[in-house]
């Protein structure tokens, strides 16, 4: 019986001091001993106390069983029963190895003791020293001093009320402080309270992914393979994420002291804060500074974009205020002037005449948008942009200050080879930098991939542009068949027509347009990941890079190409009655509106820019809360199992490294809605305004509720997306003055104005006939005339060409040319001025604001003071009574101070 007792206590001794490995967990948990009987009421006894210690610890623990060691990373991976199931087992064996040779702690899971049932979690702690020593090779800064320079907000928020801003603690979750970078050796230099808190959360798990991104696993085809990325690829693990501090809806629980998720949800995530500034700082704590600077990317372009909302609000009030009194719509709705002007019809045979009061309502809505606050609007939207570009300029070289990104090195997992390019290459090339020999894949491999790449992108936006131009044949198909049975006598009779088939074929059309841009667009996300892989980009930058142009190129021709259609061809090569010109010698161009194009291009704006972004916000709600919500439902399936932290988090929604890259691709393409077309829609400013203070509740709460919490990762700026909105900021300037010029009918009311009115009280009467030729119905081919006989000889069509009885008889006539050379002044003009003051405003801001420069000459003055200082301290000690020796140290650190004070 003694032997026996020392043999049960010696195996729970074993279990209690190292369960870190699966097989030795399930061993403890058989024990062998020749009286069966005994061995088996033990091992009850041992699993229920197993249990119980279990169940003692908090389903929201972030700590191993000792309740000391956080975790800092968690890996998960299922009993794989294929054939390549000895091989995935031999790599993790090799990997959690080689991680405990470079000082990782782990502690793994059994699967029976998982909510599922079949996985297991391998729970990794990264220990002081090896967090000392990693933060160096990154060059982690921290703090060394307390800043004694003075906080202050340059924030527009400043201005509002008080109810608009977060408590300090919030805001400002710890002080500010002079950093530097860490170093093990110089330890005692920095403000090291507690070592388990010094490094924040987000460096930690940084420094653990860093260290999981290089971890080798073994050899294989005479190639060392290494990464988590490589094993995560071949599904030897199935999943590898950092832990969110706890739950998001209660705070920390002993001995945890800190939820900052709980934070952020209650400060920022719920959208009853939706008028509150962000905590920014703290995102920046909890994600890192890549996704911090995006939601500072986001709450900066929304700041702005409440200027151009007033703004564009205004102009759409004076569009109101004189809608009833603008002279064009009154001569379009008066019985005696446009009641009696018969307009030529909009198709052929199947159309009727109709009479020009039968447009009045919409003549009336179209002034909204087309009058002299157009011109105004458009010129506001290009200094504006240059406005926004400039000062985020300013506002990023400011976070650069503030969150110790001045030094910024490129990250390094996004310049470590890709598992895929290793797989796929078979040549080695010496790197002349690290003088190793590296996987190269030859320039002649890829470029049949470029190739195939650059034709697929070729062939969907071509794809793009046959689905524009199959709803315009869709639109000129049934514009004859609306005509049909809503155009009938009432529109040659003085009666008002508020339905038209113009209006509803462009209601239908841009609906249309819009279902088949979302088709595309899914379609499209698929295959260009696909091809982009298909590349072998080198590195994680290069594919983001690849992915980006593909993305924006395609996204750019699907949601414009209807825009840009509509603005500058749609109506613009129509003909005249009696030589038309016809689409693919069957569909006759369309036509303008009679209120002018400006109306439909506002229509389509609308559908589309509201219609993607309402689609998008919904889509970003439901798809994690449906998935998430169904994972969980599958996973528990032993209730009475502990539902833990790492498992809570496993069933969330992956962020992945792509995360990033479509909210910023969304907000480039709202950006294009905002300037490119603004002119013909002063309230997209407004929309989009609407839409990011929901976007950014949005995303915020599905990061901190339906995602795992990503990895932390650095980042200095917004990237190639800069070159992207500096881009679109050039272009907009353009299309906004072609718009006015073109689209608009502001150009031909003001030469009219100028140049043909004849009446000195009310110059722009008469406007409307003057810009209407007239055309002899008798001069109708036979396949173009209506179908039922009329008794009018003329009829009315938009153009300015000579009447029928003239020599030159339908051809342009003087006043064309005119206000073809009037709006080509008014592009050049137009484009210059901004351009000017474009210019001037980017010369006259500078790119880092004075305060900031002052603060980072501090920072640097001070920083190598207190370098100084220490090193200065450690001689003393070291050198003792060497006075000479002493002195000479001395001489050559105060000689680096007056080197950094005059470079300052």
């Amino acid at each position: 019986m003694v032997e026996q007792e020392g043999r049960r206590n010696s195996k729970e001794f074993i279990y209690s001091v190292d369960t870190s490995d699966s097989l030795r967990s399930a061993e403890t948990c058989f024990l062998i001993d020749e009286e069966r009987m005994p061995a088996k009421r033990f091992n009850l006894f041992l699993k229920r106390r197993l249990m119980f210690q279990k169940r003692a610890q908090s389903k929201d623990s972030i700590f191993f069983r000792d309740g000391v060691r956080q975790i800092d990373f968690v890996l998960s991976y299922v009993d794989d029963i294929k054939k390549d199931a000895e091989l995935k087992a031999e790599r993790r064996k090799e990997f959690e190895q080689n991680l405990r040779k470079t000082g990782l702690e782990l502690e793994i899971e059994d699967k029976r003791d998982s909510e599922d049932g079949r996985t297991y979690f391998v729970k990794i702690h990264a220990p002081w020293e090896v967090l000392v020593t990693y933060a160096e090779v990154l060059g982690i800064k921290m703090p060394v001093k307390e800043s004694d320079i003075p906080r202050t907000e340059n924030s527009p928020l400043r201005y509002m009320l008080g109810p608009v801003r977060l408590p300090q603690e919030v805001k400002f979750p710890r002080p500010e402080y002079f950093t530097a970078q860490f170093s093990r050796h110089r330890q005692e230099l920095f403000l090291i309270e507690d070592e388990a808190t010094f490094f924040p959360s987000s460096s930690r798990n940084r420094i653990v992914y860093y260290i999981l991104s290089r971890c080798p696993f073994g050899v294989e085809d005479g190639k060392k393979r290494f990464g988590i990325d490589r094993l995560l690829t071949s599904n030897t693990y199935s999943s590898a994420y950092p832990l969110h501090d706890g739950q998001y809806w209660k705070p920390a629980e002993p001995p945890s002291t800190v939820n900052e998720r709980y934070t952020l949800y209650q400060n920022w995530a719920r959208f009853s804060y939706f008028y509150k500034e962000q905590p920014l700082d703290l995102i920046k704590d909890y994600f890192g500074e890549k996704i911090g600077i995006y939601f500072v990317f986001l709450g900066f372009y929304t700041e702005m974009l409440l200027i151009a909302a007033v703004v564009g609000l205004a102009c759409l009030i004076y569009g109101i205020l004189l809608m009833d009194s603008n002279q064009t719509s009154i001569d379009i709705c008066d019985p005696e002037i446009g009641g009696q002007l018969i307009m030529c019809p909009l198709c052929d045979q199947v159309c009727d005449y109709w009479r020009l009061n039968s447009t009045c309502l919409i003549s009336k809505l179209s002034h909204l948008f087309d009058n002299e606050s157009t011109v105004f609007f458009a010129i506001f939207m290009g200094i504006w942009v240059t406005l926004f570009l400039e000062f985020w300029k300013q506002r990023q070289a400011r976070l650069e200050y503030e969150w110790d990104l001045v030094d910024f090195e490129e990250e390094q997992q996004q310049l470590q080879l890709r598992p895929e390019f290793e797989a796929m290459c078979k040549h080695r090339k010496m790197n002349p930098v690290t003088k190793e020999l590296e996987p190269y894949m030859p320039l002649w491999n890829r470029i049949p991939w470029y190739f195939l790449s650059g034709a697929t992108v070729t062939f969907w936006m071509a794809l793009v542009v046959s689905s524009m131009v199959a709803v315009i044949v869709y639109r000129l198909s049934v514009f004859a068949t609306f005509a049909s049975f809503m155009e009938s006598e009432a529109t040659l009779q003085h009666v008002k027509v508020y339905f038209t088939p113009q209006l509803a074929t462009s209601l239908s059309g841009s609906c249309l347009n819009f279902i088949v841009i979302l088709i595309l667009n899914f379609f499209y996300e698929k295959i260009s990941a696909w091809i982009t892989k298909m590349e072998i980009p080198r590195t994680y930058q290069e594919y983001e890079s690849s992915l980006t142009l593909k993305m924006f190129l395609f996204q750019f021709v699907n949601y414009y190409s209807s825009c840009f259609y509509v603005a500058f061809f749609k109506g613009k090569f129509v003909g005249y009655p009696g030589k038309y010109t016809y689409l693919f010698n069957v569909w006759r161009s369309e036509e303008c509106d009679p209120g002018g194009c400006l109306i439909e291009l506002t229509t389509q704006m609308t559908i589309v820019m509201t219609g993607k972004q309402i689609f998008g916000n919904i889509k970003e709600a439901i798809y994690p809360l449906v998935f998430n919500w169904w994972r969980r439902r599958k996973a528990r399936t032993n209730s009475e199992k502990l539902y833990s932290r790492w498992e809570q988090d496993h069933d969330l929604e992956t962020f992945g490294q792509l995360g990033l890259f479509y909210e910023y691709l969304e907000t480039v393409i709202q950006f294009g809605f905002v300037t490119l077309f603004v002119a013909s829609f002063p309230l997209a400013p407004l929309l989009a305004l609407l839409n990011n203070i929901i976007e950014i509740r949005v995303d915020a709460w599905k990061l901190t509720t339906q995602y795992r919490r990503p990895v932390a990762a650095k980042a200095h700026s917004i990237g190639v997306w800069q070159d992207i909105l500096y881009g679109m900021a050039v272009v907009s300037v353009a299309t906004n003055a072609f718009i006015v010029a073109f689209t608009s009918d502001i150009i031909p009311r003001l030469v009219y104005y100028y140049a043909y009115s004849t009446n000195i009280t009310h110059p722009l009467k008469g406007y409307v006939n003057n810009s209407l030729s007239v055309f002899l119905i008798a001069d109708f081919p036979n396949h173009t005339a209506p179908s039922e006989k009329r008794e009018f000889t003329t009829c009315r069509y938009r153009d300015y060409r000579n009447p029928p009885e003239d020599k030159d008889k339908y051809i342009h006539n003087m006043q064309f040319w005119h206000v073809l050379a009037a709006r080509m002044t008014f592009i050049i003009v137009m484009e210059h001025v901004v351009f000017l003051v474009k210019f001037l405003l980017a010369w006259m801001i500078p790119d880092v604001p004075k305060d900031v420069e002052e603060r980072l000459k501090r920072e640097k003055l001070m920083t190598v003071k207190i370098l100084h200082d220490f090193e200065l301290k450690k001689l003393k000690e070291n050198l003792g009574i060497n006075s000479d020796l002493f002195s000479k140290q001395v001489m050559m650190e105060e000689s680096k101070v007056q080197l950094a004070k005059s470079t300052i």
